[in-house]
């Protein structure tokens, strides 16, 4: 139940609510921040880890670092304390950076699956190389940069929602908050509707065609492979590989659902989210996104035994430079 959270004379989360969520917000960015960090690091330190999977999921974590670092703390703040705090600057970058990261991750993982359906399902048609990644990775870059500017041009601080409260009415004088300012409520709806199907649904959808199309083609090819060891070791390798990516691919979509239903209940049907029952849903929902920046580091990362020996040399080399000093 959810009063147990909120005391809903004031809509203020509980003192058991907010060590909880910073304590759950806290894990999130350390094993985030940490791993994704760790993650670019390796690969940029192996050449022969340099190939076009590797790169876009660099690229993957480097957005999971972006949330962590702008997002995460951020968003724990606003929550804990109900005004806002950071700036003007900070409030149009928030949001924007979030959306920014998120249709990057996505699209990347579109890459990936791409460079996959190639390898597998039409190996002798044309195969992405690290020139055509890079080059994959600056237009997604640029057009995640323009599909987020809405969030830099309509977020703006305002005091409107602390003018007709009853309670601590001393307390938040002079408050702001940061809120969507648009035109009008059929232009937010058009573009919270928008980015919904071209950030999330189609994306994720292409993305499902592909892997089913690959599964598909390597259940073929295990009928028809000889019997020698070195295809069947491929096979097992490329099996392996595309399970890593599709577990990466449906953990980031389970992570995201939850705030997408949000965001659309929110803006089609706001009445429906009572203003008590509006943030303690939302807390949860955007935790369980920024779970998603765990992701990379767990799938890819620490349930891969070469990146866990390349951690331990990492971890090493750190220790024997901290003594050498």
């Amino acid at each position: 139940s959810s009063s147990q959270f909120l005391n809903f004379d004031t809509c203020q989360l509980s003192f058991l609510a907010e060590f909880l969520l910073i304590t759950a917000y806290t894990l999130v960015l350390l094993v985030g921040l940490f791993g994704n960090l760790c993650l670019i690091f390796i690969i940029k330190r192996r050449k022969e880890a340099q190939n076009v999977t590797n790169i876009l999921i660099a690229n993957l974590s480097l957005s999971d670092v972006l949330i962590c670092i702008m997002c995460i703390p951020v968003t724990v703040a606003y929550t804990l304390m109900d005004h806002w705090i950071f700036g003007e600057a900070m409030c149009k970058m928030g949001s924007f950076i979030q959306s920014l990261s998120v249709t990057v991750s996505i699209f990347s993982l579109v890459l990936i699956a791409v460079e996959r359906y190639q390898l597998i399902v039409n190996p002798r048609g044309w195969k992405p190389n690290i020139s055509h990644a890079y080059w994959g990775i600056l237009f997604i870059w640029v057009l995640s940069l323009v599909i987020s500017l809405p969030f830099l041009i309509f977020h703006q601080l305002t005091d409107e929602p602390f003018k007709h409260l009853s309670f601590h009415s001393d307390f938040y004088k002079n408050k702001v908050a940061c809120i969507e300012a648009w035109p009008s409520l059929t232009e937010r709806l058009i573009f919270t509707t928008s980015l919904l199907v071209f950030q999330y649904c189609f994306p994720l959808g292409f993305i499902f065609i592909c892997y089913l199309r690959i599964f598909v083609c390597l259940r073929r090819r295990r009928f028809k492979i000889d019997r020698m060891r070195e295809n069947e070791s491929r096979l097992s390798e490329n099996k392996r590989i595309n399970m890593m990516l599709v577990s990466i691919v449906v953990t980031f979509a389970a992570c995201w659902l939850p705030l997408n239903i949000f965001n659309v209940v929110f803006d089609w049907n706001y009445e429906a989210l009572m203003s008590c029952n509006h943030n303690l849903a939302f807390t949860i929902c955007h935790l369980v996104a920024m779970i998603s920046t765990c992701i990379n580091p767990i799938f890819y990362g620490f349930l891969n035994r070469n990146f866990q020996k390349d951690l331990i040399v990492l971890a090493h080399h750190c220790r024997c430079s901290a003594s050498q000093e």
